[in-house]
């Protein structure tokens, strides 16, 4: 499991499309700028039910910041709601120089910047920005239990391609579970059969 970097299931209705809280969505080569900078995707660790109010807090240190959410039906003794929430429970990412860490680990509901002996460790930035073309295009996804063993295969087309997942089907639909090992959460993406090939080997 990830260190603590710090100075200090489901049963979920049908979803609509993923939806974000986010800064200014940099271009694939402002990203390549921004690690040239110094500027990395990393995974902050919030408290339970903490995110949204971590990302706002963050947004207003100008922080650029990466929350994705998605949408879904609750119901409660008055009925039933729609209600939106994080597709990483427990996470949000942010993009900032890793001398900065102080500004983020000093926001109100961030526990730590997930890493490895005692340093937070970067995600892949393509990784990242992979995610949130995914959510910009309308790509319906929903949180599923870590998941890194089964019929592996990769995204041939759209925002996700060339990210490789674990193909599942459910309803006759299919999808892909896709995971990000460093916070080992995973989520799994509703795409075309026709977009994805096996991996093999």
């Amino acid at each position: 499991m990830p260190s603590e970097v710090t100075e200090r299931s489901f049963g979920l209705a049908p979803v609509a499309p993923m939806k974000e809280v986010s800064i200014e969505m940099p271009s694939q080569s402002e990203g390549v700028a921004g690690k040239r900078n110094g500027q990395r995707w990393y995974a902050a660790h919030t408290r339970s039910r903490h995110e949204k109010s971590v990302a706002h807090l963050l947004e207003r240190k100008q922080i650029e910041t990466f929350l994705p959410l998605f949408q879904t039906v609750r119901r409660w003794k008055n009925g039933d709601h729609q209600v939106e929430l994080p597709l990483f429970p427990g996470y949000a990412f942010v993009r900032i120089p890793l001398v900065n860490r102080l500004q983020v680990l000093k926001v109100p509901g961030v526990v730590q910047l997930v890493g490895f002996r005692g340093s937070p460790e970067p995600l892949e930035d393509e990784e990242v920005e992979a995610l949130r073309q995914a959510i910009s295009s309308g790509v319906k996804a929903t949180p599923h239990p870590y998941l890194t063993v089964g019929r592996r295969v990769r995204v041939t087309a759209g925002p996700l391609s060339g990210r490789e997942g674990i193909l599942i089907r459910r309803k006759g639909l299919t999808r892909v579970v896709l995971s990000i090992g460093l916070i080992q959460r995973s989520i799994a993406a509703d795409l075309d059969a026709q977009t994805i090939e096996p991996v093999l080997g």
